[in-house]
């Protein structure tokens, strides 16, 4: 079976990075992408290759996304 990532540089027309530390990337959505976990269209992406992560709530749904090498969470 082979993984589906969430490519971000097939996506990087719609989208904005707001932050990068290296191993997490902020990523605004311009233009109504829809998130790969729930299928509607998603406000934010917080992609981590950290380990262990701790996030702030982010003040409504969001989706979480596991790859073999990162976690990405979709703000809604």
């Amino acid at each position: 079976m082979t993984e589906q990532r969430f490519d971000v540089h097939d996506h990087r027309h719609a989208l904005k990075l707001r932050k990068d530390a290296g191993d997490t990337e902020l990523w605004e959505n311009r233009e109504g992408l829809d998130c790969p976990a729930c299928e509607e269209p998603f406000d934010e992406l917080l992609i981590s290759e950290k380990r262990h992560n701790s996030f702030n709530p982010p003040g409504g749904r969001f989706c979480v996304v596991r790859e073999s090498d990162r976690i990405l969470v979709f703000t809604h």
